[in-house]
């Protein structure tokens, strides 16, 4: 059975996720919906929907560049690069979500719930 994951935790979690999976390197749309899926066991399902908002959002915000090219099927397919900018808000995203996952684990301590 899927688990199901809040709204609000997909949303609060995009930002470091996209960022994250370009610090590896150029990618596209599709490619890293398929990243999402794989580093997440296969657990987190994102939709074109959901993807591509974001993107749009963090080159609007200048944390990632985009660029098209011409695939070999003759269709244009749009590439995503980390920027400077991006970099640092990965770095500063990293920080937060560890602290924030240091304390739930810590606040969860024995607890079988």
């Amino acid at each position: 059975m899927k688990k199901r994951f809040s709204k609000e935790l997909v949303a609060a979690s995009s930002r470091p996720m996209v960022l994250s999976i370009l610090a590896g390197g150029e990618s596209y749309g599709y490619e890293i919906l398929k990243q999402v899926k794989l580093l997440s066991g296969g657990e987190l399902e994102w939709s074109d929907g959901m993807l591509y908002p974001v993107l749009h959002r963090l080159e609007r915000d200048g944390m990632i560049a985009g660029r098209w090219e011409l695939t070999d099927e003759g269709r244009r397919r749009k590439y995503y690069s980390l920027t400077r900018r991006g970099k640092r808000q990965l770095a500063t995203d990293r920080e937060a979500w560890r602290t924030v996952h240091g304390a739930l684990e810590l606040s969860w301590g024995g607890s079988n719930v």
